[in-house]
């Protein structure tokens, strides 16, 4: 396949060519047209030369057409009037009031029986007036451009003059014009395909410069790397600049892949080497019935733990590649609410907190229920886990004009200002407050879980959270009918955006 500078060197050897033609051909036609009215212009000119000669002769005394003393002879022009006549270029013709010819000069008696047939017949037919007329006479030998003018010396008396001059300089001159253009054309070819060929090379360097270094930083280990941006305003700026951007999201989704590999072999590492030291102390041969049923009820529980976490990420892989199905419908959020209410006093009555929930106000979103309950749960569950003993976990649920709005506000730990940003990429956790060895730990992957739910059902989750003053999250949805909200009845399939806060200490999903 022919690189992208050979296609263009012919493209531009091609619109050359095409170019070449129709100037040719334009300036061959500008040129016959203007060689044509110079002719006539001279046609003319020659034959007001004959009257204006004819005229002086007369006015000097010298008589211009003579009778022969042979009286069956016809009138003839006198000498000095057949020499100048004889100086004129191409055809000069003289007849009287009869149509005799007093005077031919010697291109006319030059010519055959049947051309000057041809010159004397269109000759007569063409009128004469002031101005004279050129007729185009076509001969055997030549082709001319033919004049007439009428010259009267009284009422009785009366000449007509006849002038030509051949077509052989309106077709010799293209004639030149084309077997010039034949001969350098080869030579402007040759020169511009080899100057369109050096001047796509000098602008294809850069982008083979930019090659070079997209190469080098494909390696997967050189994301850090950027490209060199040219001159400001520049396409190829533009284009660097925008492979800038591509490089630098891929190196972000690379170190999140990355990490999200180490995490999730960290987080089934963990149970995994449990659950092996607990069957190996079941089949142990010393362990009686109580050590091996104690053994194989922690390997369940590990077991449990695994299954959540796979079922979380299948959950968010899904909804990554657009396949996890919604079936949104009309859902009261008031009895919703108070389902959440009173899960939550059940989950705070062991941890020795209080649930408050001082406002719920009905409103209706389109939605999946199970989701938002899910969604809901999470964020109840968080604020427990998170809260110390004697704490206070408050929840409201307000309706607005277009959306729902629900609260949930803890007196716990608080996140730190510079953690906020991350809290909803998976598997994280602040080390100082969910550390997976103490009894708050977790997977890091329910926050994330939120935050997809929230995008599925067209809605925001902020959070405002300050380290050992608490946490609020607070949760916007669309009611139903509100533009954006979505159809009744209807699955859709969703997947998660990838959202990063640029703010401290205030997060939004949108």
């Amino acid at each position: 396949m022919s690189s992208i500078r050979s296609r263009l060197t012919a493209a531009y050897a091609a619109a050359f060519i095409g170019t070449l033609v129709v100037f040719s051909l334009t300036l061959l036609a500008v040129r016959r047209e203007i060689m044509l009215r110079e002719l006539q212009d001279r046609v003319q000119r020659q034959v007001d030369q004959v009257v204006r000669a004819m005229n002086l002769a007369r006015d000097t005394g010298i008589e211009p057409v003579r009778a022969q003393k042979d009286p069956l002879a016809g009138p003839q022009v006198s000498e000095r009037m057949k020499a100048f006549l004889s100086m004129l270029d191409g055809y000069v013709l003289v007849q009287d009031s009869t149509g005799y010819d007093i005077y031919a000069s010697p291109p006319v008696q030059a010519l055959s029986t049947t051309d000057r047939d041809a010159f004397s017949g269109t000759a007569r037919s063409t009128p004469s007036a002031e101005v004279a007329e050129t007729r185009t006479v076509q001969m055997r030998v030549d082709r001319v451009l033919l004049a007439a003018r009428e010259v009267r010396f009284g009422e009785s008396v009366r000449y007509r003059v006849y002038a030509a001059l051949s077509h052989d300089q309106i077709t010799m001159a293209p004639r030149e014009l084309v077997s010039t253009m034949l001969i350098v054309t080869p030579f402007l070819l040759v020169f511009s395909m080899m100057l369109a060929y050096s001047i796509a090379g000098r602008a294809f360097r850069p982008i083979d410069r930019i090659i070079d270094q997209v190469e080098a930083i494909s390696d997967g280990r050189s994301l850090h790397r950027r490209l060199v941006i040219g001159a400001a305003g520049d396409e190829l700026a533009r284009l660097s600049a925008t492979l800038n951007a591509m490089i630098a999201r891929l190196e972000t989704s690379f170190g999140a892949l990355r990490r999200f590999t180490a995490d999730a072999s960290h987080e089934l590492k963990t149970p995994l080497t449990v659950m092996r030291a607990d069957v190996e102390r079941a089949m142990s041969p010393n362990a009686n019935e109580t050590e091996q049923a104690v053994a194989l009820e922690e390997g369940l529980q590990q077991i449990t733990r695994m299954a959540d976490l796979v079922d979380s990420l299948l959950t968010l892989a899904r909804a990554d590649e657009g396949r996890f199905d919604l079936y949104r419908e009309p859902v009261e959020m008031a009895p919703l609410a108070r389902e959440i209410v009173e899960t939550a006093r059940l989950l705070a009555e062991e941890a020795g907190l209080t649930i408050e929930a001082q406002t719920i106000e009905n409103a209706e979103v389109l939605g999946d229920l199970l989701r938002l309950r899910q969604l809901f749960l999470n964020l109840i569950t968080n604020a427990i886990k998170y809260t110390p003993r004697g704490g206070r976990v408050e929840i409201a649920l307000v309706r607005g004009d277009l959306s729902a709005t629900m609260t949930v506000k803890d007196t716990g730990i608080g996140i730190a200002a510079a953690d906020v940003p991350f809290i909803f990429e998976r598997f994280w956790r602040a080390d100082r407050v969910r550390s997976r060895a103490s009894e708050r730990g977790g997977f890091g992957l329910g926050l994330a879980i939120c935050k997809w739910i929230v995008q599925a059902h067209s809605g925001r989750l902020e959070v405002q959270s300050r380290l050992g003053r608490g946490t609020t999250f607070v949760v916007t949805l669309p009611l139903a009918g509100a533009p954006g909200s979505g159809m009744t009845g209807e699955y859709q399939s969703i997947g998660t955006g990838d959202s990063t806060a640029q703010e401290t200490g205030f997060f939004t999903v949108d």
